[in-house]
Formats: C-alpha cells, sequence, structure tokens
C-alpha cells in the first residue's frame, strides 16, 4: 500500500489509526467498526483536492514597529486565521494529534528568534462514541508571536525571513493530513540613527500577557505561574536560591563558614555582623548579576559567565588560593600579596568576600527552580529582573544569617584542637578537587574546537584530591581518635570517600555508552530531514548537574538502548567553551539556562523538555515521539 511522508496509509490519517489501535486494544469490536466507517469516510477529505486544505487555514503576518535598529528586538505576529467548523491542535496537543508549531527557518547571521509564544489553548470534545475524548485546540483565529533580536552587526536594509507553520485541522470528528507550509516575511533593518515607530498596538495587546506565563517544570510537576502572583514566583526562586547551598558546588565551603562563626559565637554582636555581611556579599553577586543580565547585550544567562575559559581559569586559581589559605592545609608560607587577596572570615571584607564567591561557585549548578525563575525573570523588565535575582540572593543568603542571629546553633561545632583542624583540613582538600574542577573546565574550553567534545583528563586530578582527603581523614582518625567507634564511623567515611573518588575518575574520563552527534547548526539540519526522533543535550563540562543528569538519567541501560536506536539521533549541544551557535539553539528552544533536554519528533515538533527529568519521563518522550 502506497505510503504517505509520515508513515501511514493514505486513505488512513494518524488520528484514525490511533483511535482504531486503541479501541481494538480496550473498546471492542462495535467502537472499532464504527471507526473503520469514519476512516474510510474521513479519507475522502484527507486526500487531495490540495485547494480545499489551503481554504481551511488562512496565515498572515505583521510586525510590531515600522522595523528594528541594530542591537534592537522586534516581534513578529503569526495570525492564523480558521475556517469553521476546523480547528487546528494546539502547541501543546498530545500524539497522535500533531501539534502546531512555528519555526524560524531561515534568515541573516544577526538574527537570533525565541521560542514562538501561542495563545492559551480552548479544550473540545473529540471523536465519536467511546472514543470521545478532550482536546486542546486553536479555532476561528490564533495569534501566535516570535520576538526577534537583531544583534550589532546586523546590516540595514530588507532582509528575507522564512518561518515554517506545521498543524493538522480537523473538524469535531475526523482530522485532514499534517501539513506544512512556508512563508517569506521581510524584515527592515533601520540605520542607527532612524525613528521607529510602533504600529497595530492592538494586535500585540496580549503578548505580555502570554509572555509573562512562567512555566515551572519539575521531575514531571509542571506548573504555571500567572503574572500577578509575582509573590509567588519571588518565594520559588528563594527557594532555589536557598537548594543552592546542597549542591556539589556550595557545599564544601559550608562546614567552613560555620565553624568560623563558631568561633565568634561568644560574641553575638560580632557573630551577626559577620553573618550580615556574608548575605550582602551573596545578595550583592546576585544583583550584580542581574544587573549585567539587564544592561549588557548579549549577557542573557545566570551561568553565561562560565562560557569564558578565561573566568572558570580565575575561579578555579581563587578557589585553590582559599582552600590553602583558610584550612591551613599547609605549613608553607605564600606571598604576602596572596594573603591580601584572601582575607580572614573573621574580618567583615572577609566574610563579604566570602559571601560573593559562595555565590560566584553556585552559578553552574543552578538549581531547577531556581533556573526556571531566572531564565523568566531575564526576559522581563529590569525592576523584575533585579527583584527575582535579588530573591535568589536572600533564600542563598538565609542559612548563614540564621546561624548568626542564633549562635546557640553552632557552639557545639568545635572551635578548636585536632578535630577542627581536621575538619578544615578535608575541606580544603575538597576544595582544591573543586578548583581542580573549574581550572580543568576552564583549559577544556580553551582548547576546545566545537563541535568536538572537551578533553575529560581533568577528572583524574579532581579524583585525586577527593582520594587524598579521603586517605588524609582514614590516617589522622586513628591518631587522634581515642574512641574505637569513632575510628570504625570514620574509618568506613575515609573508605567511602576513597571509593566515590575511584568512581568519579573512571566514570568521568570514560567514553559515553551513547552515540552522540556533536551540533553545528548543519549536522542538526542534516538530522532534521532523517524523519527521526531528535534528542537534545544543552550541556557543558562546568555544569556539575549536567553531569549528574547524564549519569543518573541518560546513562540507564534503557536510556541509552533507545538513544542508540536507528530511529533515535542523540545531539549534544556543548557549552563549555564560547558557541555561539550553541548558544544560539539554546536559546531557540526557549531556555538561557543548563542542564536542558528537548526531544523533537520527526516532524519538527516539539514533544518534551525539561531541566530536570527522570529516565521514564525521556522513555516515555522518545516512545511517543517515535511514528
Amino acid at each position: 500500500m502506497k505510503q504517505t511522508l509520515q508513515g501511514w496509509p493514505t486513505g488512513i490519517n494518524r488520528t484514525d489509526r490511533y483511535s482504531i489501535d486503541r479501541v481494538r486494544r480496550n473498546r471492542g469490536l462495535i467502537g472499532t467498526t464504527l471507526l473503520w466507517i469514519l476512516s474510510m469516510a474521513s479519507s475522502l477529505h484527507a486526500a487531495p483536492p490540495s485547494a480545499f486544505e489551503k481554504s481551511v487555514l488562512a496565515i498572515s503576518t505583521a510586525w510590531s514597529a515600522t522595523g528594528v535598529k541594530p542591537n534592537g528586538q522586534i516581534v513578529l505576529a503569526i495570525i492564523l486565521d480558521i475556517k469553521r467548523p476546523y480547528h487546528i491542535n494546539a502547541n501543546t496537543a498530545n500524539a497522535p494529534f500533531i501539534p502546531t508549531s512555528i519555526q524560524l527557518v531561515s534568515g541573516p547571521d544577526f538574527l537570533l528568534s525565541s521560542t514562538a509564544v501561542f495563545p492559551k489553548a480552548e479544550e473540545i470534545e473529540f471523536g465519536v462514541e467511546a472514543a470521545r475524548e478532550r482536546i486542546k485546540v486553536f479555532s476561528d483565529r490564533a495569534i501566535a508571536y516570535m520576538p526577534i533580536a537583531v544583534g550589532l552587526g546586523a546590516v540595514p536594509g530588507h532582509h528575507e525571513l522564512k518561518i515554517r507553520i506545521g498543524y493538522q485541522a480537523c473538524d469535531d470528528k475526523a482530522c485532514l493530513l499534517p501539513k506544512e507550509v512556508v512563508e517569506s516575511v521581510e524584515l527592515k533593518v533601520l540605520p542607527a540613527a532612524a525613528e521607529v515607530q510602533m504600529i497595530q498596538p492592538e494586535l500585540f495587546a496580549g503578548l505580555n500577557a502570554l509572555r509573562d506565563r512562567l512555566n515551572v517544570p519539575f521531575f514531571g510537576l509542571d506548573f504555571e505561574i500567572a503574572p500577578s502572583k509575582f509573590w509567588l514566583l519571588l518565594f520559588i526562586a528563594a527557594i532555589g536560591g536557598f537548594l543552592l547551598n546542597l549542591t556539589p558546588c556550595v557545599l564544601p565551603l559550608i562546614p567552613i563558614k560555620i565553624m568560623s562563626l563558631a568561633k565568634t559565637s561568644g560574641d553575638r554582636r560580632r557573630c551577626f555582623l559577620l553573618g550580615l555581611t556574608l548575605s550582602f556579599g551573596v545578595v550583592a553577586f546576585w544583583i550584580g548579576l542581574a544587573i549585567a543580565i539587564s544592561t549588557i547585550s548579549g549577557f542573557n544567562a545566570t551561568n553565561k559567565l562560565f562560557q569564558y575559559p578565561a573566568f572558570t581559569v580565575t575561579v578555579g586559581i581563587v578557589i585553590c588560593i582559599m582552600a590553602v589559605g583558610m584550612s591551613g592545609l599547609f605549613s608553607i608560607r605564600l606571598p604576602s600579596l596572596i594573603y591580601a587577596a584572601n582575607p580572614s572570615q573573621g574580618s567583615a571584607i572577609g566574610s563579604f568576600l566570602f559571601g560573593i564567591m559562595t555565590a560566584v561557585l553556585s552559578t553552574p549548578c543552578t538549581a531547577p527552580f531556581m533556573g526556571a525563575a531566572a531564565a523568566w525573570s531575564a526576559t522581563q523588565s529590569p525592576g523584575i529582573t533585579m527583584s527575582t535575582f535579588a530573591a535568589i540572593g536572600i533564600g542563598m543568603a538565609l542559612p548563614y544569617l540564621l546561624l548568626s542571629a542564633f549562635p546557640t546553633l553552632v557552639h557545639r561545632v568545635p572551635r578548636a584542637g585536632p578535630a577542627s583542624e581536621l575538619v578544615k583540613q578535608i575541606m580544603g582538600l575538597f576544595m582544591l578537587a573543586a578548583g581542580a574542577y573549574f581550572l580543568g573546565t576552564g583549559l577544556a574550553g580553551m582548547l576546545a574546537k566545537p563541535p568536538d567534545p572537551p578533553t575529560q583528563t581533568y577528572w583524574w586530578f579532581v579524583a585525586g584530591f577527593i582520594g587524598a582527603a579521603g586517605v588524609w581523614l582514614f590516617w589522622r582518625t586513628f591518631q587522634i581518635a581515642a574512641r574505637k567507634l569513632y575510628r570504625i564511623v570514620f574509618g568506613v567515611l575515609a573508605l567511602a570517600i576513597l571509593s566515590a573518588a575511584l568512581v568519579i575518575g573512571l566514570r568521568f574520563t570514560q567514553s559515553s555508552p551513547i552515540h552522540w552527534l556533536y551540533f553545528t547548526p548543519e549536522r542538526f539540519a542534516t538530522a532534521q530531514h532523517q524523519t527521526k526522533v531528535l534528542v537534545l543535550e544543552f550541556t557543558a563540562a562546568w555544569c556539575l548537574n549536567c553531569h549528574a543528569l547524564e549519569q543518573a538519567v541518560l546513562h540507564d541501560p534503557r536510556v541509552v538502548a533507545l538513544l542508540n536506536s536507528k530511529n533515535v539521533i542523540p545531539i549534544k549541544v556543548d557549552l563549555t567553551g564560547n558557541n555561539p551557535a550553541g548558544n544560539r539553539k539554546l536559546i531557540e528552544a526557549g531556555r538561557r539556562t543548563i542542564p536542558y533536554l528537548v526531544i523533537y519528533s520527526p516532524d519538527g515538533n516539539e514533544i518534551f523538555a525539561s531541566d530536570a527529568y527522570t529516565a521514564d519521563q525521556v522513555l516515555g518522550a522518545i516512545n511517543k515521539a517515535s511514528p
């Protein structure tokens, strides 16, 4: 039997085939017979004539302004007029219904488009008899918006853009075959001295309300926050900031700071002052980051700093200096300049700088809640951006402020003696491991040549310092611990640390079991034409959450088998160095922070996107996207 491009027999569209399969499984012979009759009737208009299909949907476009200047922004409205009694499936429609999609497929290099913003879908009853169900659709007129940014290097003049609109039209009982339409649009780039005038404000009146919605995905618990509930966004941002303290980037610093506060707990006023200045340092960094995002062109993400290898290397060096200076790990005299650059935490300036460093280290380990809030606020007004980032900083600083306000909480922490020194030394070795990590990722970014993957050799240095911490803990425990129980407990802990170091060295330096295709725009375009499921993983060497998700989820044997199957193309977008094409793809996918995973069906529709996901979610999304 002749097959269509989508792989279905010409006389039966996807919706009918899905309904038939489902009825066969669950609804019995009567429902099956009815849907077979329906499919044969609907096939009369599922095939040509194409003129009839064109009359179902009329597409027009309009710009929000008379033009756009270099380094400016403009919005394209895509107006979809749907003829009654038909509707088109919403962009959030579930398989087997084909969702509406809008993508910029070609244009000048200086353009950067965001994900299309769709109107709110309506729910209707679809199907017949026992197979009837509620689905999300657009009907009558639907207006989608595509925000477009123009770079500083934009050339004044008229430039052609091509927009691809994919959709499937249905009535209340049956669907036509899916269609794709490519619309040509002319963009006028004005000289820097020209005047830009806004046009058709009524057409774009609903854009802000649509764009301001915040979608927070968290391991399948997706929810949406309306702009009117800004307080809830700030609360989520603060929770995200608090959770940053529990990430591997920040955790080694906490015991050191607690012990520092314990030394001053006898003087409540001084203890609170140090905690307050540390909190100011944390909040000051996040507000500074918000100012940079609001004012610097191209700086649009919380972890953008780590995409500059020189910054990552600098952070690694500073961490190593802090590790040596704060823990007293080595009894060697360093140059006085280093001690000047690393003041004591017992001073106000030292505590303030420690707060800044704590906040800096948290940015590669963006927590899922905070990542959604920060990415959303980066697209809003400067006031909203700074309020959101200040909430992140307050949430992160809150534990230190509480400990300093109630010093009795740290009275039991040893302030001096061999045990206290051992804790500082172990934390110092962990910080040296963190320093080696940032130094290594920075150097990897400098040496990497996209799309080739960066080297993973630095993980052996990270594992070496962690292993040294395990060995030193084991050795010193048997020297200073008099009680047998302490020797057993801390001896086992030391062996666990040593084992973890060995696992890290082996797992993170071995070749991935997944047959990744490393991203370039050309490779992605070629993959799109192979009618396979595309799985994009946005990652970077400096992103610890990316490594954790890849190891725990994507390296699950079931996921590996599916990603390596013949119907799936796994594509890794590595942002370790300065990768402009990869960053453009990330923003095009509707995100500014990583980790991020996007799964596309063979016809180019987004099926799944999340920064916090499980193996079952990935498996389900790939199976859902498969023909």
